[in-house]
């Protein structure tokens, strides 16, 4: 190692928080099998959600289900390589921007066929009377791209339906050169974004701060924020929200 130790990390509990990928440590997971993975946020930091990233080795697979419970919902995106899925009796090869939403009820299996790296998300459902949500299948290499506000640098698409039967979205934001958000939001939502390509400027709060492939941002509802890509390339992250239900009493 040479030179002072530092960090891009920037952590609020309760608040928000960057986690940088090359600053946390992947561990083996007991219910991985030939695959490592990093927790990139809890309930323990604050958050309403957990999310993994995991790096598989060839045949990285799951030692046992995942999810299934009546109350439980998880999603799960593949960035990289390619992967059996299983959800429920269905079976998919995932490749590259393909993902998979299972509802409450639904468990989740994979296997690798080569090094790859997934993206899993998972929460409690909030459920909705006469509403219930269903699995989806998607590939977000095949959906089409629409513009954020009217500006033709920034883009998004939308990776699950907007029926109100879903409690939360998936949306990946693509910052084409000179791309920005075009004003700060402010809302009582609750954010995760994983970057998935270049690089970036983050504001959360009144703090910029630099975010690139691999690093994970937690927004708390009400958090000022806002990016702009940097660099010569594309700017991109997966990125979830809270949706389609009232405010909880506390």
């Amino acid at each position: 190692m040479e030179g002072v130790l530092s960090t891009r990390a920037r952590v609020v509990p309760e608040y928000y928080a960057m986690i940088p990928e090359e600053g946390i440590r992947k561990s083996e997971l007991p219910w991985l099998e030939r695959c490592k993975g990093a927790v990139m946020v809890s309930p323990k930091l604050g958050a309403g959600f957990t999310a993994w990233h995991i790096k598989a080795e060839q045949e990285g697979r799951t030692a046992k289900d995942l999810g299934g419970g009546k109350d439980t919902e998880l999603f799960l995106y593949v960035k990289k390589g390619c992967f059996t899925v299983k959800a429920g009796d269905m079976e998919k090869e995932l490749k590259k921007g393909s993902y998979v939403y299972a509802p409450p009820g639904v468990k989740i299996s994979f296997q690798s066929s080569s090094l790859g790296e997934i993206f899993l998300y998972k929460k409690q459902y909030i459920p909705l009377e006469n509403k219930n949500p269903w699995l989806v299948w998607g590939n977000a290499e095949k959906l089409p791209w629409h513009p954020c506000d009217g500006m033709e640098n920034l883009l998004s698409k939308d990776l699950l339906p907007s029926d109100k039967a879903f409690d939360i979205g998936f949306h990946i934001l693509l910052f084409k050169k000179g791309g920005s958000h075009s004003f700060v939001e402010t809302h009582h939502q609750e954010h995760g974004a994983f970057v998935l390509q270049g690089e970036g400027m983050y504001l959360l709060d009144s703090m910029w701060g630099t975010v690139k492939e691999g690093d994970f941002i937690w927004m708390g509802p009400f958090v000022p924020q806002a990016a702009y890509g940097i660099g010569t390339g594309e700017f991109s992250y997966l990125f979830s929200k809270d949706c389609n239900r009232d405010v909880i009493l506390q």
